[in-house]
C-alpha cells in the first residue's frame, strides 16, 4: 500500500500532466492555424531560402525544410532571404 506522500505525488503528477494537456489545447485554439509553407517562396524556384517572419524555409537535397514557428508568431508577407545558386 502506498504511503500518503507517494499517493500525493502520483495525484500531483497526474494533475500537472492534465494541466499541460489543457494548456496545449487552449494555446492551439488561440494561436489558430500556423502559416502555410506549401505555397512556396516569393519568386518560385529562383529563391532557395525564404521567411514570413514566423518560419524560415530552405530547399535542401532531401526536400523542403522549415523551422518551427514561435509561440507569438505574426506572419508577414513572404520574402526571399537567399536566391537559388547562392551558397549558404
Amino acid at each position: 500500500m502506498p504511503t500518503r506522500d507517494e499517493s500525493l505525488a502520483v495525484t500531483l503528477s497526474i494533475a500537472v500532466a492534465l494541466l499541460v494537456v489543457l494548456l496545449t489545447v487552449i494555446a492551439a485554439a488561440v494561436i489558430g492555424p500556423q502559416p502555410s509553407t506549401e505555397g512556396g517562396p516569393p519568386g518560385g524556384p529562383a529563391c532557395a531560402e525564404w521567411t514570413d517572419e514566423c518560419v524560415v524555409c530552405r530547399r535542401t537535397p532531401e526536400g523542403l525544410a522549415c523551422s518551427t514557428p514561435g509561440i507569438a508568431c505574426v506572419p508577414a508577407a513572404p520574402r526571399c532571404l537567399r536566391p537559388a545558386g547562392v551558397p549558404i
